[in-house]
Formats: structure tokens, sequence, C-alpha cells
């Protein structure tokens, strides 16, 4: 932060939030309207939406039941909105965040087209210090990061892109305006959740599709259909009860109340498991890994028994041997990786038009100013679209300029891999909430029940300082170290660290190789959490107003593993 900046008056804030998406609305409602304070909202994009603001390319679509990636903590909000699709497809969903802003008047406390480019938290005054893209410098007491896992793209890592003549898209960034691909030659980079939900519509259109995958994706089918009033109707007279129940099962989603999940495939004979896998394949979005069988994603032995039968689908929708080889995925167990939910998109490898490369075999060596050369040939394309991922979970705070106590840095913090106390703040930045923040269940859970969950927390807890005259929050060391063993602990038992993926932080070179998510269930992160605030906050020191170092109040850390069990 510049000492011209740092050197004027500046607006005050009770608070600051990063990020306009879905924690970004609901934490200023929350602070807001709740606790009255004065809250600034600051968001890069043009308008309110976060993720769903950026990621409008073809196909786009929540692959959770829109009735449950929604908001919960508003009846008439759950009531008067009316979802269409059993999946919704972003314009929707960007239509309901709208809707959302208008409805509690957020807008007026939020400013769009405004990055925080740095935040600094002055120990004299202890308070954070915002500066942003507009050049100019707020203050706050409680910095709030709504910046989400998926927001920070990643960068291709293959030279002359610069030099292509044609036109160059990004899945993450993708044009507000329509983009025609009719006669065109595409060439697209990645297979991962993006790719897999643009590649069979952007097929449609284009004279001829290559795709270059670099690693094969276990996906299954989403099984998006319109939602008929009768059903949308039953959901909303029980929306409550509902939502209470989704939150007590272990990914947000309530897959029991309409089978039983099984506790082992051992327990099953073949014919019987050969059945719960095809009920729970053709059900749709996630009922396979978290429906089925508890073991699948605990026991590498149990899971070879759902791997090879997604495998076995593969090869049975894929047309041609050897592009289905190609497509099957070998090196990683089911469900390690991120599971992406598709429609027909193995199909679209039938296609006359359309061309698979295996980019692990043959890598992209650079762009040309016609296309793209492997060491084998150059492919000359109109288009090249990038699918490549994100720097996920913890890669959007540390790019930006985050300054704790001793001018210590973020990125220097999380050097070696997240340092946080439940996902959700980390030692030596006072009063800074991360709300899904890496070690916590974010991507493993539904995403609006683990915001609301989040979101809740930090507004209690604000709400806790303000009646016990407390000025600043920070997590204990201790307490911190325990969190991020325990947070090993729980990855451990599972199949997550048996694959390279945005999970374990390796689908980004020179990134520390770490769970970089809460995988123990919500239920049991619930009970954590739950336990931290009736113990005062364990885990938490604070200082009180006007108080030194010396004297400030302090709790002693949670045993995590002490806390409610899955």
């Amino acid at each position: 932060m510049g000492a011209t900046a740092s050197n004027t008056a500046h607006e005050n804030f009770d608070a600051v939030i990063i990020g306009a998406g879905f924690s970004g609305l609901y934490t200023l409602h929350r602070l807001r309207d709740d606790l009255g304070l004065k809250v600034r909202a600051f968001d890069a994009a043009e308008d309110v939406g976060g993720t769903w603001y950026w990621n409008r390319y073809p196909g786009a679509r929540c692959d959770i039941e829109s009735y449950w990636y929604s908001y919960s903590f508003d009846e008439d909000l759950q009531r008067e909105w009316t979802w269409k699709e059993q999946f919704s497809d972003q314009p929707e969903i960007l239509r309901y965040l709208n809707h959302v802003a208008d409805r509690f008047d957020l807008r007026r406390d939020i400013q769009c087209n405004t990055r925080v480019n740095a935040a600094i938290f002055d120990e004299d005054i202890r308070r954070w210090k915002i500066e942003t893209s507009d050049g100019k410098c707020v203050e706050a007491q409680f910095l709030i990061s709504g910046l989400g896992n998926l927001s920070l793209p990643q960068e291709p890592n293959f030279p002359g892109l610069s030099d292509f003549t044609g036109e160059v898209y990004s899945t993450s960034r993708w044009p507000h305006e329509p983009v025609d691909f009719t006669d065109k030659r595409v060439a697209i980079v990645g297979t991962g959740a993006s790719a897999i939900q643009a590649i069979p519509l952007i097929a449609e259109q284009a004279a001829r599709l290559t795709v270059f995958q670099r690693t094969a994706n276990y996906a299954t089918p989403l099984q998006n259909r319109p939602i008929d009033p009768e059903e949308s109707a039953a959901i909303k007279a029980k929306y409550p009860e509902l939502r209470r129940y989704s939150r007590e099962t272990y990914a947000g989603i309530p897959y029991e109340l309409e089978f039983e999940i099984r506790p082992s495939v051992f327990a099953d004979s073949e014919e019987d498991r050969e059945q719960v896998f095809e009920e729970r394949y053709a059900g749709g979005s996630f009922r396979l890994p978290y429906g089925s069988y508890l073991d699948v994603l605990t026991d590498l032995e149990a899971n070879k028994f759902v791997s090879e039968f997604v495998r076995r689908k593969i090869r049975e929708r894929v047309n041609d041997p050897k592009v289905a080889d190609i497509l099957t995925p070998t090196s990683h167990p089911y469900g390690a990786k991120r599971v992406p939910c598709e429609t027909n998109y193995y199909e679209t490898f039938n296609r006359d038009n359309v061309e698979l490369i295996d980019a692990k075999k043959t890598p992209i060596i650079e762009a040309t100013a016609n296309g793209l050369r492997t060491q084998d040939r150059e492919f000359e394309v109109d288009a090249i679209i990038m699918a490549i991922g994100f720097d996920a979970m913890s890669g959007p705070l540390m790019n930006i300029d985050v300054r704790g106590r001793g001018g210590q840095t973020i990125q220097d913090k999380w050097r070696a891999g997240p340092q946080t106390y439940l996902g959700f703040a980390s030692h030596g930045f006072p009063n800074l909430f991360i709300i899904t923040g890496p070690q916590s269940p974010s991507v493993w859970y539904n995403m609006p029940s683990a915001i609301e969950d989040h979101v809740d927390f930090a507004t209690d807890l604000i709400a806790y300082m303000r009646e016990h005259g407390l000025e600043t929050c920070d997590p204990e060391l201790d307490a911190e170290r325990k969190w991020v063993v325990h947070t090993k602990e729980e990855a451990d038992k599972t199949i997550v660290p048996a694959a390279e993926s945005y999970y374990m932080g390796t689908n980004i070179p020179g990134k520390p190789r770490c769970c970089m998510v809460y995988v123990g269930g919500a239920p049991k992160y619930r009970g954590i959490c739950a336990d931290v605030v009736a113990q005062g906050y364990a885990g938490f020191a604070f200082k009180e107003e006007g108080t030194t170092d010396a004297n400030s109040k302090r709790h002693t850390g949670v045993d995590a593993h002490q806390s409610a069990s899955r």
C-alpha cells in the first residue's frame, strides 16, 4: 500500500467484504441487516454473481439440484422463487442472484468494477486498510473474504498464445455476447468439469472440434430435466424439514431420502452391487459417489469396484475402442478428483467432426499463428478455448497483497500450504474471516449450504465480540496447528490423496501438495464448530478494546479429535 494512500483520510466501515457472489451477498445481508453494521462489498465484475457472473461458457450449469443449490436463510425467498430445471443453467442462477441482490436491497452497499488490490492490518489502530483498483483506500474493523474457491483461472503453461491470429476464449472468463462457432475449426484444451459441459454443445456448432485431453475423467450423467409445478410445490411445502435434513448429510445433499446408502461394497453380492451402481448412475448428479456405498470414498479396494463400473460405462458409450481407451481414466480412483457430471459427453466423441488428442502422450509445445503445435503435428484452427481450471482454494486470497501482524503476507504464511483454523481464519491475520476457505468443507459440501454455515459463524462471532467489547479476534497458533493436522488425518482416511488434483493443490506447478478441503463430512465439521462456540469460541484469542497484547482475553484451542464424529 502506497505511502500517499496510507496518509490520507479513509472512509471507515465496520466490515469490508471481497466479492459479491453467493458468499458476499449473504454476508452483506447478515452483517448489515441483522447486526446493523456499516458494510461495503467490492467486486471486480460489472455486476453481482461471483462465479456465475464469469462462467458463461456453453452448457454451464450447477450439478447439484437447484432446490438444494440455493439459499435457505429466508423462507419467503424459498417459496417465491421457482426453479425451472432440475439443474439450473448459468443464466437462471445469475437471475436468481440478481433477484436476491434486489430483494434485500444489497446493491447500494456493493461497489462493482473494483478489485481489492491490497489489505494491510494496521496494528496501531487494529483495523484493516484496504486499497482498491480505483486508487482509494478504506478502513474496516473486519475483512471478510468471499472470493470463493474457483475464481482465479490457471494460466496456460505453453508459449506463443499471443502469436495466434484467431480467437482465444477461456471457460472461466467467457464473453457476455453469444459466441458462434458455426463453420469454424475449434480447439479446446482441457477436459475438466467446465470443458465436459461445453464440449457437446460446441461440437454441434463447429465444423471441426479438436479436444486436447491431459487427464481422463470419470464423468457420469447429470440427468437434467424440467421441474414440473407439482414437484416444485411439494418441495416448497416441506422446505424447512428438507433443509434441516440435508445439513445432517455428509455432502449436504439428502440422497438418503431416496434410497439406503449401503455400508460396504463387500457386504453385497456382485449382482446387488451392480444394481446399486446402475441405479445411482442412472439417477444422476453425485448419487454414485455419495449415495451408493460408504466405503467407495474411503477404501481403495472398495473403490476399485465403482471405478471399474464407470470405466465400463465409458467403453459402452464410445464407439471407437482406441478413443474409448484415451477417455478411460486409469491414473486415479473414481471420486478422488472432482467428479464431473455430463450430458452426452462421451457420445460427442462418436461424431465425425470431433477429434481427441492425448495431450499426455503428445503434449502441446506451443501456440502458433495458425493454431497449436504438438511434438507430432500442427493443428490449424480458427479458435482456441482454454479450459484448464483454477488455482483453487488458496489461490484467490493469495492473489491479493494481504498483510497481517508484523507485515507478514498471506503468501509467506501459506507458502508450505494453507495454515488455518477451521478453514475460516489464519493466525497472525486478526479479524480476517475466510468464507469456505481452504481446509473447510467448501467444495466437498453443497456450496450454498457451506457458505451459509460459514457466514452464520462469522456473523455470530462478530456479534459475540461486540457484546463483550472485544476488538480483535485471532486464532491461537496451537489451535491452528491442530486443525491442519486434523484436516490431513481426515484426508488420509479417504482416497483423495491418491490423485493429483486441485483438492491436493497439484494442478498448479510448484504448489505444495496437501489436502485443501476438509473431507470429514459436513455433520462432523458442523459439530466441531458448535463445540468451538459452546466453549466461548475456543481456539480464538481476543483483545478487548483499549487493551495491550499483555492484557488480552484468550481462549484455549478445542481438540478437533474430541469433537463430533461423522
